[in-house]
């Protein structure tokens, strides 16, 4: 899934190459993504995109007085032409789910693997209409994200870290691979619970947020939308490398799988050396 990282750099690619250009099209191939009618996307035919923003992992387009959101969910992503497949797009089976055509031809089209579809495209007047903006937490990148605020926050909470850091109502943008990263750089074990961190701790967790998220932008910074999958995997020191060497300490990156997601931890930068409960092979093993 797409996280915070990838989707500021998204945000920075199409500021670039949509700001003050015209748009002559967009048209929904399948017809799951669209999560509204009302304005028809038709009301951006001949506005000019004015501003690219983002909320957690919402990207928004502001042209012509109205907002145009999507979220690429686990499987989602943008693919940009400079110059678009000649035709319009036909529906089907195919990951295509929806087209944005400019009048210089450029453009880009946003698509979803898999047969599960959760990639949701809004079109709205104002973005807290959209249900999933309105509940978002802070953006951890904010300036006055600060460590204040940040134990304000987890003031009362009695979750776990990893379940906390997730929550996009608690904090927006950090997801399954973020958070994992997060953890190990605070050398923090994911099942601990928020109410057992000390003053110090919250202060380190807060460090290694911020600056793992940060590191994460500046990598992404001047890329091509097409190389920031690729970017993200190779600055990833745990999340998805179970079974690969800890490149801190060099014991074995190990995982706990749940029934439709996985985390990764090294045992001995964050567990005291103890491996954590796999709830799910032990009950195969049973």
């Amino acid at each position: 899934m797409p996280e915070l990282p990838e989707v500021e750099a998204l945000r920075v690619f199409l500021d670039e190459h949509l700001t003050g250009r015209e748009i002559a099209r967009v048209l929904p191939v399948a017809v799951s993504v669209l999560k509204t009618y009302d304005p028809p996307l038709t009301a951006l035919q001949g506005a000019t995109v004015e501003s690219v923003a983002r909320h957690g992992k919402f990207l928004d387009l502001g042209a012509g007085g109205l907002h145009l959101l999507f979220h690429l969910a686990r499987a989602g992503w943008l693919r940009w032409y400079d110059v678009l497949p000649s035709g319009a797009p036909r529906p089907g089976k195919g990951p295509l789910a929806l087209r944005c055509a400019l009048i210089t031809g450029e453009g880009f089209d946003l698509t979803e693997a898999g047969t599960t579809k959760r990639l949701a495209v809004h079109l709205v007047h104002d973005p807290a209409e959209v249900p999933g903006v309105a509940r978002l937490g802070p953006d951890p990148l904010a300036p006055d994200f600060d460590r204040a605020a940040f134990a304000a926050l987890l003031a009362g909470e009695r979750r776990q870290l990893k379940g906390a850091l997730r929550d996009q109502s608690l904090i927006a943008g950090i997801g399954n691979a973020y958070s994992d990263e997060i953890l190990h750089a605070a050398r923090m074990s994911p099942f601990k619970p928020v109410q057992n961190l000390t003053d110090d701790e919250v202060t380190l967790l807060h460090h290694a947020m911020r600056d793992t998220l940060t590191e994460a932008v500046a990598r992404s910074q001047g890329l091509a939308a097409r190389d920031l999958k690729a970017e993200k995997k190779t600055g990833l020191r745990v999340h998805g490398r179970a079974g690969q060497p800890c490149p801190v300490c060099g014991d074995t990156v190990r995982e706990v799988s749940y029934r439709d997601s996985s985390l990764q931890y090294c045992p001995t930068c964050q567990t005291g050396g103890k491996p954590l409960a796999d709830r799910r092979m032990s009950r195969l093993l049973k």
